[in-house]
């Protein structure tokens, strides 16, 4: 996972005891060290104890944030003492970042509350936060009021802190690839390029044809060629499967990763259903599983926002996303269901997996030319959900997330496939069919929810739905 890297700003106001600003700064200093964090901060040369008071001080702080606007994902404002509002709030504006901001506040001790140690940062922080709500610059708070920066609670809170600067930033830049066009028969999966656009994420098409071509132009003996099957054979079970189909998926998979890497790209959408199987001869769900475990997360039926979804969760939690189905009930219990895909997920979510042929298209365009899907189930544990969507109608983005369960409730079926339980599930289910969203649902093996939600909803201004029991 890519490290990350906060602007500092330790708050302080000088008729309380400013020697804390001095320890105070010591000590976050050090917790961002050990959470692998890296920090932009004043020095005691450039300010009384490298602190934020005076106009003076938040302009020469703006002046140090300005210069790293470039690498800085977010900004940890942290208050040994009452601190002074107004100078926080004026480092942020003059600063012209645009980056989610963290406000902590360190926790008295009744043994020490003589003039000489008094913080008063339990009051200064309300200060704070109603300058920065009146500046209009959007903020997060710890889940405790006051919380000492060695704790594990507050360790919890920057953790999940900088897992929102990681959905923010790679959101409001991402470059997603979209392979071939919408199947005919998916209109649920239309999307607004340009509202993706607005919102930072540009969209590049590559026709299946201009794919295929490429493909078709690389021998059988080619080095990469043969490297790419090598790596396909060590990724899953291919006994069984045709070597003419091997070849042609090792070639598919180094011409997208060609594209890919050509492009920038941060995540891709491929058209498979059928143009894939009736003109290739092979589905491509192995090379997408390929990527997603590496994480370039694919989402197949060329769902862009399918794959958004997908992205999100993975800078949230550094690990491998999947998309799959809302597909079943199960049985009578309102709180579980399947989900299920042909399927192309990522070999870190399986229990088990092998690659297999497309069980339901072979009925359409014939055995021999859906070699290439890795099915299996998907490994118990929890899990969160994610739908990223654009309502075009009103002009928004919009999402739902939420965590549940994967269970080892028996089932035996094909695919990729694993039972759910989700508590009030068939509420979620009403608010998906009520507000048209799409029947695809990024999940990952994390519980990430409460970030995604803080990241899309507050920081990006997308429309976001949270499901959960209160």
């Amino acid at each position: 996972m890519q490290s990350s890297k906060l602007g500092v700003i330790i708050g302080n106001r000088g008729f309380f005891p400013d020697h804390l600003c001095e320890s105070g700064r010591d000590e976050i200093l050090r917790i961002l060290e050990e959470e692998g964090i890296s920090a932009v901060v004043l020095s005691p040369k450039d300010t009384m104890f490298g602190s934020v008071e005076t106009q003076r001080d938040a302009e020469t702080c703006a002046e140090l944030f300005r210069q790293h606007r470039d690498e800085i994902d977010g900004v940890l404002v942290t208050l040994p003492n009452f601190g002074d509002e107004r100078g926080v709030a004026n480092a942020l504006r003059r600063s012209g970042l645009d980056v989610p901001v963290l406000v902590q506040a360190f926790p008295d001790e009744a043994a020490k509350m003589a003039v000489t140690h008094r913080r008063d940062s339990f009051c200064g922080k309300m200060s704070v936060c109603n300058n920065l709500w009146q500046y209009g610059i959007l903020f997060s708070l710890t889940r405790q009021h006051t919380v000492a920066p060695d704790s594990l609670s507050f360790r919890q809170d920057l953790r999940q802190f900088v897992a929102t600067c990681r959905v923010v930033r790679g959101l409001r830049r991402a470059k997603v690839g979209a392979l071939g066009t919408r199947p005919g028969a998916f209109t649920t999966v239309r999307y607004s390029e340009k509202m993706l656009e607005r919102a930072g994420i540009s969209v590049e098409v590559l026709d299946l044809s201009e794919a295929f071509g490429r493909a078709n132009h690389l021998a059988d003996d080619d080095l990469e060629v043969r490297r790419k099957l090598d790596e396909i054979r060590a990724y899953v079970s291919t006994e069984g499967i045709p070597a003419q189909a091997l070849a042609k998926m090792a070639k598919f998979a180094l011409v997208v990763e060609r594209w890919i890497g050509e492009n920038e790209l941060v995540a891709t959408a491929v058209q498979c259903w059928t143009s894939m199987e009736e003109f290739f001869g092979v589905v491509p769900c192995t090379v997408m599983s390929m990527l997603s475990n590496t994480l370039i997360p694919c989402a197949c039926e060329t769902d862009i926002t399918g794959a958004l979804g997908m992205y999100a969760m993975q800078l949230s939690s550094g690990m491998p996303s999947a998309l799959v189905d809302w597909n079943n009930n199960y049985g009578g219990d309102p709180d579980k269901g399947v989900v299920f895909h042909c399927s192309n997920l990522p070999k870190s979510l399986f229990a088990d997996m092998r690659m297999d042929y497309q069980a339901i298209i072979a009925g359409t365009v014939g055995k021999e030319n859906t070699y290439g899907t890795v099915v299996g189930r998907v490994k118990s544990g929890p899990f969160t959900f994610c739908r990223v969507s654009t309502d075009d109608s009103r002009g928004v983005m919009r999402a739902y997330v939420g965590e549940g369960e994967l269970t080892d409730d028996p089932l035996e079926t094909f695919g990729g496939y694993g039972v759910v339980c989700i508590p009030d599930f068939q509420r979620l289910l009403h608010y998906i069919c009520e507000n048209g969203f799409e029947h695809h649902v990024a999940i990952n093996l994390s519980q990430t929810a409460a970030t995604l939600s803080e990241a899309l909803g507050k920081y990006l201004g997308w429309e976001v739905y949270y499901h959960r029991v209160v």
